[in-house]
């Protein structure tokens, strides 16, 4: 099963995973629901409800109501370097200090240089991208149409779904109350693979 790349992992996901991941490793067996709900000082139901989410989003396999029988898949978490934030219409603004964060493999499947940034504004609501996403970024210099990218303009760097069309580049924002870009100058500098959501 592969991880849903529209539905991203979220911290406390992540948290549960990677406490699932070591305890089997140490135990040689997966831990209970009770002790999933003891980790995370909550109760049994919410921890279900995080099994229950990171079964569908395809990092654990469980087989129906079994004591013990969820495992970690393939869809282990790896690190890249957050570099800044991008709005639309307005440069990527660098982080001092480039922070790492840990993504699912599954967005880093094709070889090459990837890295992050977080998303400022609502450009790309109609596509699941909010304010305060951190988006997964393959560097690229060429896009096909339907592409999501991050692209440079004469205007500064945006997040957009690039177009070409009858002979026509353009970068189109997922937002109906915006309007196309039409760009003087292009360059594509990435293309999107995935995002990584803050809180549950």
């Amino acid at each position: 099963m592969d991880v849903n790349t529209e539905k991203p992992i979220t911290p406390k996901q992540k948290l549960v995973f990677e406490f699932i991941k070591s305890f089997s490793k140490k135990h040689g067996f997966a831990p209970s629901l009770q002790e999933i709900a003891d980790y995370l000082d909550k109760s049994i139901s919410s921890a279900q409800h995080f099994v229950t989410k990171l079964h569908g989003k395809g990092y654990l396999q469980k087989k129906g109501n079994v004591a013990r029988s969820i495992s970690t898949l393939g869809n282990t978490l790896k690190q890249i370097f957050k570099l800044g934030y991008i709005a639309a219409g307005s440069p990527i603004e660098p982080i001092e200090n480039p922070e790492p964060i840990d993504v699912p493999a599954s967005f880093l499947e094709r070889p090459g240089n990837y890295y992050a940034l977080e998303v400022k504004g609502d450009s790309m609501i109609e596509d699941n991208i909010l304010d305060g996403d951190t988006v997964v970024i393959r560097h690229m210099q060429t896009a096909e149409d339907g592409d999501r990218v991050v692209a440079l303009t004469e205007d500064g760097a945006t997040l957009k779904v690039f177009r070409n069309r009858n002979g026509k580049t353009y970068l189109e924002p997922r937002n109906s109350n915006l309007s196309p870009i039409y760009p003087k100058q292009l360059e594509i500098r990435g293309k999107y693979c995935g995002l990584i959501r803050k809180g549950e």
